[in-house]
This record gives structure tokens, sequence and C-alpha cells, in this order.
């Protein structure tokens, strides 16, 4: 919807969804708050909530002004959730609902999204809309680095952004490159072969561009006509909102700001509320005035003169960034060095979201300590104009400035007008320098803005600037470095001195918030050696162009390694299957047809649990949680909390009308807590707002206790469950008779779902028969109603759970719901009201877990040529305060523990470790992606020792026959074998291995690593009940299909496929089928929605049903052949045949005996292999991914659009999980990661520069229609990613004389690589430690 926002009309946002219904608009209140935007007028849901700092691009919407002074209209993206309503007054916002709807007409935007499957939970998908069409309406021919620009703010953890960046890239100008176009690569029928693979020309598409509608910027809606004329008012008057506790004001002039600040010195000025917002929400900020000079002209200009640019302080980063390309094509080279510094940082600083809201002079006065601007502005030499009712004044932006000396603040009247940039000379240099989690949209670990100036003419330096961010509370200058440099030769010696100098004065304290302490110091003189390596080259192309001839080039291979530039050209070529020719045109079923939902993601009209509208007296519900790991309960004093208004009750473990403890889940801590984050209490008010303050005046008293258990390196024999343990051949006889024995460690840290849409639950109790009515996202329905009846004390079948989609869920979505099911049904059944319970996403993150930590370790028997003859490996897993999952994870990695390797003596035990830390639960893979990362680690080892690739050692010892596992379960390896072979052959393994290599003599501080990995991953559960479904199908009399399966729609396409069968049995179009929502009224009893097997075992429930419903009709079909599917049904009806009947699968009969350590634990396997390749930055730890292939064997896939979407998917997911993402605690067990500012999962500038994707063909006779399930496969995947990375770690170790083997961790974050890279420059860190002066 596009809502033109003017004073008059501010009161129609006066009740945002969560907390703010039927009240007034507090001044601060944001466009999207705690929730999407719905508001008492407009229903508004579209937009959607998920991590409230700005940090994911869920909420983005589009902003629109009108600029009096230029005469034009600027639209740019921002995130509603930092956006106060009160800076919108004159602006135009739209949102997805503005752009199109499937009740009106979809925009072009959305219907290529959705037809190039780029949804597949979306949660996501309106923010991408969003940026994807404020791009096209400012560029309506995008570049490709445009679309991948414009997406950087955005993020996804579904699809792995492919197929979005392929969407928006329809909008570019036509393209030749064929990789953008999806095929085929057999057309043989699955029947005919057993393994089919070859490639031919396409025979299909995943999407058909024919069936595109055109784009036609000039239909876009105009900019309201009002707002011009408003923004063209002479008259003009000061803004002014009042709340009960603050108030806005928006001054008219310069002069009327400047009253402003004298009258209210200690206001902060809000441009963006990039900076004042989260502090606010986040740190409990409060000021009762704001002052907001947005669109004030007099802050809005660039005044370029011989000597530099005056750029105001109103200027948006992204308009800082244009004004900054067109100076430096207006410029000589030599005067743009500063300036080419900022564009190279503005590139990557946060998303285009924040860019755009985010203001020059607020970046600068608010001098964050991890600032990537003002290290190089202050290096630049920049200027600071300030204003005040007193007059103006200049301030030089120095190392004072940054580190908040007295003598050089702002007076608290003063406000910046503008900055002065200097033009660079031809002798000087300037230079900023950066290093992250990752490449964008992320807080840098470490930056610095350093400038040179050199005697015109040598290499004697005249002047040094450095300035380091993140290394301590300020911004900090080397001043002391500096100074005793000037006079010295640019050279060896210098940059010796100056590392020692610089580590001497910059000091980082051992217990330095943000850790890291050695590996930030490392940057310290790693990113000094770059611009030291940066300025030499320069005086060399100096020297060349002014014939001077004083210096000689560096030696070969020590040029700069790559700047870590998001240069994605993503390319992808994806090879899927072909149809049997002679099927039906009708018949769906192998076809990549569109995702059910997907064009309402695409719109926002998918309706997730918190778009439902507001229920008659419903309260919100907040959590108070314990604060320590282990301690006793003295008090719980919630009289502070009852007292404020709104608040309704307060819930505790007393108010538990059954059990408080069920199946070893506590619900609400009583007597003690065992891990920081349980929850104690619940909070219910009329309002969100409210509940969360009162939660906050909740007092709780504590006694510590012991033992305080975090980790699982120090054993306290504290277990979750018995070990569990397989064994073939004799171990111990075996290792008598090898030529080599190994021993060692792995470490696997955990992972967080970060599931787009957390934690929600809607519990509405009914005032018949104690029936409770709940609202939900899970991937098991029958446990959370389960855990409900558990807590309220009443039968299951009062208790009626609908779940009608999830927005991600990735195992974080099976157990947690039903504990948190359970808690807000007990606060709904204590307040007699419908409770709607929704997690903020610091709190989800710190209650519900995620993936268990491991610690693997191994003792291996080898012999000289590589062969494997014996293993002994040991797991235990983190499975924190109670049981969950983890027993069954625990299982899970046991069995498969042996991948793809045949080694005859081999045995397995592992446990899972109770400590004081959240439950770990589900997750993709569960288990499959930690533990195997042991068996390539060992593997990686004896080929170390072995003097072989590990790629040999792999094909060496790998299954080649039909064979039976460790476990005793027979299968054959051939589709194993071919992916392996396809793999290292289509990705031309060994030439790209011999180039690598070659790259890498040629380069010391750069090095490539390549990796393969095979993978034989299992399906479905072990205990055969797990494996059962069921289904419901109703026939209508207009002929229309209703389909109800007990499968959770959770993303990956299971609706999608189920009408898929239902079309094929039915024989009907998918037009017909409808399938609403999964319920326990409809299909009781429903299993989990995991283990992959969704499709597998509700597809055989649907099949089942609609063959029962075939046969009724088959009588009717006999007497009247030509008759139509409706006409079928109306005869049936007169002959009373029942038109609805249940359908039901009993399961794969899979068993598992642990007492003998054997079993036909899993119905059928999956097999893969993936190849990439990395380019690793020895200085810094960065890492670019250049290419990876990845061959999946699907068998035959029922959907291949949505499976290779799955498959990508979970690749990323895996190459975040073994790369970037890392969960941080305190030594007390306080998680720190909480957000998306502190915990990293991959952007669109993650993924491979090149991704190729082929699905490979095999046969699956026990799966509906020969299908495999495929959605959690590809997240092992993204280890080659990982053992890649190592490669190169491993070229660069011995280059530098290092030990050929090194303990292998994960995730290999920037941090590990350059440790591990050790040199001369850790060499110095190591020695030089020190206490503070």
């Amino acid at each position: 919807m596009r809502l033109c926002l003017k004073k008059a009309s501010l009161t129609c946002l006066s009740g945002l969804r969560r907390g703010n219904r039927g009240s007034g608009v507090p001044p601060t209140l944001n466009l999207c708050r705690e929730s999407q935007l719905p508001t008492l007028r407009f229903h508004l849901t579209g937009t959607k909530y998920s991590c409230g700092s700005g940090g994911c691009g869920a909420c983005t919407v589009m902003v629109s002004r009108y600029d009096p002074k230029t005469k034009k209209i600027h639209h740019y993206p921002v995130t509603a959730c930092l956006v106060p309503i009160c800076s919108l007054h004159g602006a135009a916002v739209t949102t997805v609902e503005g752009v199109g709807s499937i009740k009106t007409r979809i925009h072009p935007v959305q219907e290529r999204l959705a037809k190039c499957h780029g949804t597949q939970c979306g949660f996501c998908s309106p923010g991408m809309v969003m940026s994807i069409y404020t791009l096209l309406r400012n560029h309506p021919e995008p570049t490709p680095e445009q679309i991948t620009e414009a997406l950087g703010g955005n993020l996804c953890r579904c699809t792995g952004y492919r197929p979005i960046v392929e969407s928006g890239k329809t909008f570019c100008a036509v393209s030749n490159d064929k990789k953008y176009f999806f095929n085929s690569c057999t057309s043989l029928s699955i029947s005919e072969v057993p393994f089919v693979f070859c490639f031919v020309e396409m025979c299909t598409k995943l999407y058909n561009e024919d069936e595109f509608q055109p784009f036609d910027p000039t239909q876009e809606p105009i900019f309201p006509p009002e707002l011009i004329r408003m923004a063209e008012d002479p008259n003009k008057r000061r803004l002014t909102f009042r709340g009960k506790r603050t108030t806005w004001i928006t001054p008219v002039n310069l002069n009327d700001l400047l009253e402003l600040k004298t009258s209210f010195p200690e206001a902060p000025i809000i441009m963006g509320n990039t900076a004042v917002g989260p502090s606010i929400k986040f740190r409990d900020e409060f000021h009762p005035v704001f002052i907001s000079p947005l669109g004030l002209q007099e802050l809005y200009f660039v005044d370029s003169t011989d000597d530099g640019v005056t750029i105001g302080a109103g200027y948006s980063l992204a308009q800082l960034n244009d004004a900054l390309h067109f100076i430096v094509s207006e410029q000589p080279k030599e005067k743009t060095k500063t300036y080419h510094a900022l564009l190279k940082h503005l590139r990557t600083l946060a998303g285009a979201q924040i860019r755009n809201m985010a203001t020059l002079g607020g970046h600068v006065v608010s001098r964050p300590n991890y600032s990537d601007l003002n290290p190089i502005l202050a290096a630049g030499n920049a200027t600071i104009n300030l204003i005040s009712k007193e007059g103006k004044r200049q301030i030089p932006l120095d190392g004072r400035f940054l580190e908040k000396s007295p003598e050089a603040n702002l007076k608290s009247e003063e406000t910046v007008l503008s900055v002065y940039i200097p033009h660079s000379t031809q002798w000087h240099f300037v230079s900023g320098l950066r290093i992250a989690q990752r490449q964008e949209n992320a807080f840098a670990i470490v930056n610095a803005g350093m400038s040179v100036k050199f005697e015109d003419g040598t290499d004697t330096i005249k002047e040094l600037q450095m300035f380091y961010g993140s290394v301590g509370p300020t911004v900090v200058s080397a001043s002391k470095t500096c100074q005793q440099l000037i006079g010295r030769k640019w050279n060896d010696q210098m940059l010796s001195d100056a590392c020692r100098l610089v580590l001497d004065e910059i000091y980082i304290p051992p217990d330095a918030e943000g850790g890291m302490v050695e590996y930030r110091r490392t940057l310290i003189i790693s990113l000094l050696f770059k611009f030291y390596l940066k300025v030499r080259r320069g005086l060399n192309k100096m020297v060349r162009t002014t014939s001077l001839g004083l210096w000689a080039p560096w030696p070969p291979g020590h040029e700069p390694a790559h700047e870590g530039m998001p240069g994605n050209k993503i390319t992808c070529f994806v090879r899927e299957q072909c149809v049997d020719p002679h099927q039906p045109p009708q018949d769906p079923v192998g076809h990549p047809v569109m995702h059910q939902s997907a064009i309402k993601h695409t719109t926002g009209e998918a309706v997730f649990v918190d778009d439902m509208p507001p229920i008659s007296q419903e309260l919100f519900l907040a959590v108070v949680t314990s604060t320590r790991a282990h301690a006793k309960i003295i008090l719980i004093d919630t009289s502070a909390a009852l007292a404020l208004p709104g608040v309704v009750d307060v819930i505790t473990a007393e108010d538990v009308p059954g059990d408080n403890s069920y199946q070893g889940e506590i619900f609400y801590a009583q007597n003690e807590v065992i891990c920081v984050g349980q929850i104690v209490c619940t909070v219910a008010a009329d309002t969100y707002a409210h509940a969360k303050e009162a939660a906050k005046k909740v007092r709780i008293v504590y006694e510590d206790l012991e033992p305080r258990i975090i980790t699982i390196e120090v054993q306290h024999n504290s277990f979750l469950s018995a070990e569990k343990k397989i064994e073939q051949g004799d171990v111990e006889q075996a290792f008598k008779y090898v030529d080599q024995i190994i021993e060692g460690k792995v470490h696997v840290e955990g992972q967080e779902h970060f599931y787009m849409e957390t934690q929600t639950i809607l519990a509405i109790p009914q005032e018949e028969d104690k029936e409770m009515v709940c609202t939900y996202v899970t991937l098991g329905t029958y446990l959370f109603q389960e855990y409900v009846a558990a807590a309220l004390n009443i039968p299951r079948n009062r208790i009626a759970c609908h779940t009608k989609r999830a927005g991600g869920a990735f195992g974080g979505k099976v157990s947690k719901p039903a504990l948190l099911g359970a808690v807000s049904a007990v606060a709904a059944k204590k307040t007699g009201r419908p409770i709607r319970f929704i997690l903020e996403r610091g709190d989800d993150m710190l209650i519900t877990a995620g993936r268990h930590p491991l610690l693997g370790k191994y003792k291996i028997g080898f012999m000289n040529n590589g062969v494997i003859k014996a293993a002994d490996i040991e797991y235990y897993i983190n499975g924190g305060c109670s049981p969950d999952e983890s027993e069954l994870v625990m299982e899970f990695m046991v069995l498969r523990s042996e991948n793809a390797y045949y080694i005859p003596n081999f045995r397995c035990r592992g446990r899972p470790c109770k400590t004081n830390l959240p439950s770990n639960t589900a997750f993709r893979g569960f288990g499959f992606p930690q533990g195997i990362v042991v068996g390539e680690a060992y593997i990686t080892a004896v080929a170390s020792q072995c003097d072989l690739t590990p790629e040999q050692v792999k094909e060496i010892n790998m299954y080649k026959r039909t064979s039976r596992t460790a476990h005793k379960q027979t299968f054959n390896p051939e589709p194993l074998r071919r992916c392996w072979k396809e793999c290292l052959e289509k990705s031309s393994f060994s030439a790209r291995k011999l180039a690598a290599e070659e790259f890498n003599k040629k380069n010391y501080w750069k090095k490539r690593g390549l990796a393969a990995v095979p993978m034989k991953f299992t399906v479905g559960m072990p205990t055969a009940f797990y494996n059962q479904a069921a289904a419901l199908v109703h026939i209508y009399l207009d002929g229309s299909v209703l389909v109800s399966h007990s499968g959770c729609e959770l993303g990956q396409g299971l609706h999608t496929k189920m009408i898929q069968v239902a079309s094929r049995e039915l024989n009907i179009p998918e037009s017909y089928i409808h399938l609403s929502e999964t319920n326990t009224t409809t299909v009781s009893n429903a299993t989990f929605t995991a283990g992959s097997m969704g499709a597998d075992i509700n597809g055989k429930a649907v099949q089942n049903a609609c063959q029962i419903l075939k046969a009724r009709l088959e009588p009717v079909i006999r007497k009247n052949p030509r008759g139509t599917w409706e006409v079928w049904i109306s005869e049936a009806y007169k002959e009373s045949i029942s038109l609805s009947t249940t359908g039901y699968f009993k399961g794969y009969q899979t068993n598992m005996d642990w007492k003998k350590g054997e079993g036909n634990a899993f119905p059928y396997f999956v097999y893969g292999a993936s190849c990439s390749e990395v380019e690793v930055d020895c200085l810094t730890g960065a890492h670019k991914l250049l290419r990876t292939d990845i061959f999946m064997d699907a068998a035959f896939s029922i959907n291949p659009a949505v499976d290779i979407g799955q498959i990508e998917g979970a690749f990323v997911q895996g190459m975040g999980f073994y790369t970037i993402e890392e969960l941080k605690y305190s030594p007390e067990g306080v998680l720190y990661s909480r957000g998306p500012d502190d915990y990293k999962i991959p952007t669109v500038t993650e993924i491979p520069e090149e991704f190729n994707v082929t699905l490979v063909h095999s046969q699956n006779p026990i799966a509906i229609y020969s299908s495999k399930g495929l959605g959690e496969a590809g997240m092992f995947l993204g280890s080659s990613v990982l053992f890649a990375i190592y490669d190169a770690m491993a070229a660069a170790r011995r280059e530098r004389g290092l030990t050929k083997t090194f303990t292998l961790s994960s995730p290999a974050t920037p941090e590990l690589i350059r440790m591990t890279c050790v040199d001369q420059f850790t060499d110095m860190v190591r020695l030089v430690r020190r206490a503070p002066c």
C-alpha cells in the first residue's frame, strides 16, 4: 500500500499490531515496530518484522520524497523497523501491498520472483520485492551489479539467493550468458536404465521467460501531487508531535534548528535513526525531546572547489556515494584517492537500506568505534563544519575528535552543518582497509584509515596518519608511531619499526569486549603491511612515469592480497531432469511447478501467525528469563510489574495446572534455574509494549549453585543419555598391523537456526469443555498438542492445533514450539483470554538454542598407501540443560559416522553432555553436518601423512560395491560412485587443482584451495512409527478437491508436491486442488515433518487416499467414459458414493537394535558430492568462494525447481555453518550473539561466484514415484568450502615451512584462517605481549 504521510493523516497510523492498538502515537513509534505494519485503519501485514534492528531487510519498504530544489523525486529503500513515523511527514511510503496484489494485479517484480522460484518460506520475500522494486524505480534497466548491491541488506535463510538474484536479473539488459538458463540432462524414462547421466540441449527450463508480463516503468504510480505542494509551500512551519513522555520536533529551517538546539541542547538530532533507534530499543535509552531536521535544505548540498569538496551533513551515505562517484568522474585520479577509499568502504558498509537512512553528519558525529568512514576521513584530513546560534566554526576530524577528547568535542548547542574533504595530491596516498566476518553488511573486526605524504619526488615520509577502528572503545589514532616515522624512507626497515611501534602504542586488554585479542592485534599490523604494499606499488608506478628509477619492485608473489570487495558474478548452471515424453501434459509430476504460495509470498498476502487480525480481548506475552546458568531461586517479586498500566497477570510455575516438567522439559523454572535464558515467568498485558516494560520490573533473587558446566571440554561425567555405539571388525587388533596411527581432535561449533519468522503462537481458550485453539509454527503438531495437554491436564482432543505455514524452521520448530506452546497455553488458561506470544529475535536466539556443538576424537590406523584399516571415533555433543532431541541427534550422528568410506575395523561411540546452556535441538542434517567433519578431517590427515591428496585417499577408501554399513545395513553405492566421478570430471577438478597450485607458487599472501567431498546421507527415522503419515481428501460437488495431510509447510514446497501427487492420481488439473493448512482436527497424531521424509510419507498417504477415491469413481467413469470430471463427481454423489476418505502410509519399516549395534535403520540413502574452490587472504583471513559444483542423487524429482532450491539453500546454510556463523558465550553461559549484528549468516555476496548444480538420476522404488528426500542432504556439501579453505591454509603453511598437519576446527572464521597462516606478523604479536603503560 502507498501511504501519503502528512500531519493530518498521521493519526491513521496510530496503532501498530503488537502493543499499541488504541493508544496515541508515541513520537518514536517506528513504521514497523515489534511486528508488521498493520494498523487500526489499514491491515497491512505484508511488511514483515524479523530482527527489529535493521539487519535483515524483511521489513523493507520504499520511501519517496520530493526535492523542491531539484524538482526531482527520490525513491529509496528503508528498514521500517528503524523509521519513526514522525520522520515521514511529507513522504510517500510504499509497502509491498502498494506494488501489486493478487486481488488486483501483481507487479512484474513479484511475478518474476515467484516464477523464478525465488521464494521458499516466503517470510523474506516482501522485503526482497521492495528492494528490487525500489531499484527499478530509480534504474529501470539495472546492471547485474546493481541487483546484487540492492539485495545486500536482505537476508534469506531458505533459498541460497541464486533464484532471487536470477529474478532481478531478468530486468537487466539482455544477456547472452547461457548460464542463466536452466535445463535438463536427459529425456529417458527413469525405468529404462538404473542410472542415467548425459548433457544435451535443453528440453525444459525451471521457468519460462516468455510467460513474464512486460515491465513498463511508465505505469508506476505517480508521486502524490499533494506532497509536492507541501514540499514547495513557502509558508512552512515548525512541526511538533507530543506524546506522553516524549516530543518530536521538526524545524522549518536552519535558524529554527539552531534555536531548538539552544533550547534543548541534550536532545539528539534524528535523521536516519540508525544509531539512536537501536539504543532506545536494545539499551533502554530515553530522550524526552527529539529534533529531526530531515529534509532541511541547508543540510543537503555538495560544494566542489579546486581544493576539495564540502558535503552537507544531511546527505545519506547512499547520496554521499553518488556524490563521490560524480566527483571521481570529474577529477584527475591523483586528487581522488580519499574519495576512492571512501567509495570502496561505502559499497560494503551495512546494506542498501541503512546506507539510504544513515547520514554523513550522523555517522561522523556519533563516532562509533567500528566506523569504516571516520578513519578514512581522518586520514584524508577532513574537517567538520559546525554551526550554532553563536556562529560557525571548524574542527578537524582527527584523532582527538575520534578519541572523544573533551577539547575536540562539539558543544551541546552545536550541530554539524557539513564535512569538508580535501583533494589528495600526487605524492599523497590514502587508503581504507577492513576485515569483517562476512564481506558485506557486517561490522568490521578491525578497520583502518591510513595516509602518507612524501616529500615530492622521494620516498621520504613527510606526513603519516593511521587510525584504527574496533580496537578500543573509540577509533584510535597511532599518532606516536606516525610521529616517530616522519623523515624515514618507505622501506622494509621502516615497516618493521612501524609494526613494533604500533603494537606498543595500541593496547587491547586480554578481556577486551569482543575478544579475538591476538587476532585483532595481528590485524593491526597486517593491515599496515597491506597499506605499505599498496603505497609501494603506487610509488613504483610513479617511478615509471617520472623515470626516477628509485625503487625496485617487491619480490614476485608479494603483491597485496584481495581486498574482499563483493564481486560476485553469480553465474549458475543447473542441470535437471526431463520428464518422460509419453507423460500426459496435464500430469505435473516431474515438472518445475512454482511453489503453491509463491505469488502470495511476493505480494505479502501469505498469512503468517502474526499477520492474523487482532482477537477481542487478546493479551500479549513477554518472557522473563534467567540471568544465571545454575542457581537457586530465592524470590520472584512481581509487585512492581503488576502495578504497571495494562498488565493483567504474571504467570509462574505455580500457575501450571498440569505437569510443569514433562519428559524432562521444564515449562516455567521452579525452585532453581539451569541455564541463562530459561523462562522463569511471563507477563500478560494489553499491549506488547506494556508486557515488555513490565517484564523488566520483575525482580528475581538468586543464589548461585555449583557446578556450572558451560563447555564439554572439561568432563563432569554429566550426560543426558547412555552411550550409543556401532562397531564392526576388531579395532584393537587391527591397530597392531598398520603402518601408521594418528590421533586427533576436531571441534565443530554450534549454529543458530535464524529462521526469518521467530517463534510465534496464538493460544485462544474456548468457553466450553476446557477447549484450547492454538495457531502456531511447527514441524510437528502432535508434539505441540501433547505438551499443551500435559501442561493443562486435559485430554488432547480438547486442543485444536493449526499450522498454515512457517517462516523457516530448519529443525528449530520441532520441540521448541511445544514448550513455548505450553507456556502460552498456561497463560491463556489463567487469564481466560487469548494470548499472542511472539519472541523477539534476541529472546528467540537466547531461549531456543540451535545445533549441537561437537567435540570429536579419532584414532586412525592406516597403511602407507592410504588404505585405512581401523578407526576409533568418539563423539561428545553439548546437549544443554534438558534432553530435547539430543539423544536422537547422537543416534543419527553415530549411525552416519562412516559416511562414504568402508573401513573394515570401525568403531564409533557417542554421548550427549548435559551442561548449563539452553538445550540444543534439531537442526537441518540432524548431527550429520557436525559428525562427518570428523571423518573428512581424519581423511585429510591420513592424506597428509601419505603424501597423497585428500581426494585420492577418499577414492581409495570409498565404498565400491554392494556392501553392509557398520550397522549392518545393506546398500548399493553405485549412485555414490557416479556422483563422485561426475563431480571430479565435470568440475575439471584435476586441471583446476594444478592451476591452483601454480597460482599459489606465484602468490605469497593469497592462496587458493580446492576440495571435493562425497556424501552418503540417510533419510527417515530408525524408529518405524515415526515414518507413518495420514491424509484426508474431500471431493466437492463442483469437482474441486481439498487435501489435508500430516505434514507441515515450512517453505520446502511440501504442499506444492502434495498437490502434484493428487493431480496425477486423480488425473485432474492442479487448479482443481486446494491445500489449506495442517491441523489436528482433520489429521490426528501427525508425526514430525523432519528427516527429509515429508514428501515421501505424506505423498504416499495422499496417493493412497486419491487411489481409494479413484477406485470408487471407476464404475461411474466406465458408464460414461466421455464424461467430464465434474459430471462424474455429480453422478457419484447421486449414487451415494462417498467422496471423502482418509489415506494412510504405515511408514518405512526401519529398525535399530542398539544393544546389538545393528539394524536397517533407514529406508534408503541419498548420495552426492560437491567441489568448491576458494581464495584466501593470508593477511586478514578473508576468503572468497570462487566456484562450487554440486552433484546430487535425486533419483526422479517430483519437482526439480523445489528440489534444486532445497539443495542450494542447504548448501549455503552449510557454507555459513562451516565458515562465518559463530555463536559466542561468556564464561558464565551468557549468549552474546543475539541478532544479525552479532551473528552473521551468508548474504548474497557470500554465495559462489560460479554455482553449478546437477540432479543425478537413479532409481528408488521404495519412495513415491522413485523420488528422494533432499531437504537436508545439501547441508553437509557446504563442508567442501571448509576443506577448500583448509587446503589453501595448508598451502600457506607449507610455503612457510610449518607442520603439514594442524588442528581442524569449524567454523573456519577469518580469525581462525589468519592465525593458522602463521607468519612474521603473527610471530611479532605473540612476542609483543605487554600490560598497559
